[in-house]
């Protein structure tokens, strides 16, 4: 008897969160965390409940404007070094994009793991702008080249990390968005203070930031002073704006 072969794994699109707009001009590509090294298979639930409330909540901000956002169901749990699986199974989502809604801005925003993906395929075509929230970082390694930034150019850049992040140093995503900003002024980064990885402490004010920040990137919406602040600041300021307790409670567009 003939044995059968294995299945590829492939990436996929998980179902538009909330209704979908009839008209589509904007898409948010929501990528969970992962591993360092894995070939195993994500548990879809676990895998993508940590960025389900910021798609649930952007999807409700941006409807009247035609957002859209879905969830990136990696092929593997692992980023897995050079083969760099979650950073191109975001790039296959942001072509699908493009075959499924045309010629619209694409917004990555990923978590942890998923937040180092959306940096480094940031520079797909379609994408206008990345979200990435505590991303974990490879540590500085005189032997090994460190994380590329070029790609970056031309996008906008909102990095979110807790000070107190045991998982993922924050230092990492400072230096970083430092690299960045010398050839991207479309770049800040804004600091939870003590809070940990899951950002859970200031969620509030975490969600309303990455509200601000889509829906300016997006749509060209004013963004709001803070944001606006971080961007115009040099270096380290604008890397290591505070996120104020109450941010999101009476923006200012």
């Amino acid at each position: 008897m003939a044995q059968q072969a294995t299945p590829v794994r492939r990436a996929r699109l998980g179902r538009a969160l909330g209704p979908e707009p009839t008209a589509v001009s904007g898409v948010v590509l929501l990528l969970p965390g992962g591993e360092e090294t894995s070939a195993r298979r994500p548990s879809p639930m676990m895998a993508t409940a940590s960025v389900r409330a910021l798609g649930r909540r952007l999807t409700r901000a941006g409807r009247a404007e035609g957002l859209v956002s879905h969830v990136v169901h990696y092929r593997v749990r692992g980023w897995n070094g050079s083969e760099a699986h979650l950073a191109s199974d975001a790039s296959w989502a942001a072509d699908e994009v493009v075959r499924r809604y045309g010629d619209v801005p694409v917004c990555l925003a990923g978590i942890d793991m998923g937040g180092r993906a959306a940096l480094r395929a940031g520079g797909h075509p379609a994408v206008n702008s990345v979200l990435a929230l505590a991303p974990w970082l490879p540590e500085d390694d005189v032997a090994a080249p460190p994380e590329p930034v070029k790609q970056l150019a031309g996008r906008r850049v909102l990095i979110v990390h807790g000070t107190n992040d045991a998982r993922t140093d924050p230092e990492l995503s400072f230096r970083l968005a430092a690299r960045a900003k010398k050839t991207n002024r479309g770049i800040c980064r804004f600091e939870v203070h003590s809070d940990g990885h899951a950002l859970h402490q200031h969620r509030h004010e975490v969600l309303a930031l990455a509200e601000d920040f889509v829906l300016g990137s997006l749509f060209g919406h004013s963004f709001s002073r803070p944001v606006e602040d971080a961007f115009a600041a040099p270096p380290p300021l604008g890397l290591r704006m505070p996120l104020a307790a109450g941010f999101g409670q009476s923006l200012r567009r």
